[in-house]
């Protein structure tokens, strides 16, 4: 089963390897995220991403708790090990093969993916917690846009490492 195929998908059967793959994947990825938003970039003079704000300014939309823990509970856990990583495997894949063919190959599938992510949270989730559209697109938004097509490329990255080291199964003899 490849998790990261974008010519010939099937979608797995949900089982603890699935989620563990999706999880490991996702914790890689959100590792990348971070280390752009909050070393790199503030380290090269641009914006610092603090994702778990955003979170929790959504949590508060919803009149739900919305304190430190909750908004890095929400954007780590919920979003970048569970959340994105079931939405590659489950959604955004098989839209990619069924519209292009699989055409492109796994790394313009996995930038695409990155960038509708940023759509979807700076341009979607922002507007629904009461932020400004896209932030006013300061440095924040740039800043935000490479971190997701870099969270993007590395899950694919880390669920294809994952695909090509896994052992074979012996086949057992009659």
């Amino acid at each position: 089963m490849s998790y990261s195929s974008v010519d010939r998908v099937s979608l797995p059967t949900p089982s603890i390897d699935v989620a563990g793959r999706l999880v490991l994947a996702g914790m890689v990825a959100s590792m990348v995220f971070d280390f752009w938003g909050q070393i790199l970039s503030p380290g090269l003079g641009f914006a610092n991403l603090s994702p778990h704000g955003l979170a929790r300014s959504l949590l508060g939309t919803f009149g739900l708790p919305n304190g430190d823990f909750a908004g890095y509970f929400v954007h780590f856990y919920l979003v970048g090990l569970i959340g994105y990583p079931i939405g590659w495997l489950f959604v955004f894949r098989p839209a990619w093969a069924a519209v292009t063919g699989g055409k492109g190959g796994w790394l313009a599938a996995s930038a695409v993916y990155g960038f509708g992510l940023w759509i979807f949270a700076i341009g979607g989730i922002t507007a629904i917690a009461g932020l400004p559209f896209f932030l006013n697109f300061t440095g924040i938004t740039w800043v935000a846009l490479v971190g997701h097509v870099a969270y993007g490329i590395a899950l694919v990255a880390t669920l294809r490492l994952m695909e090509r080291t896994a052992p074979k199964p012996v086949a057992q003899p009659a």
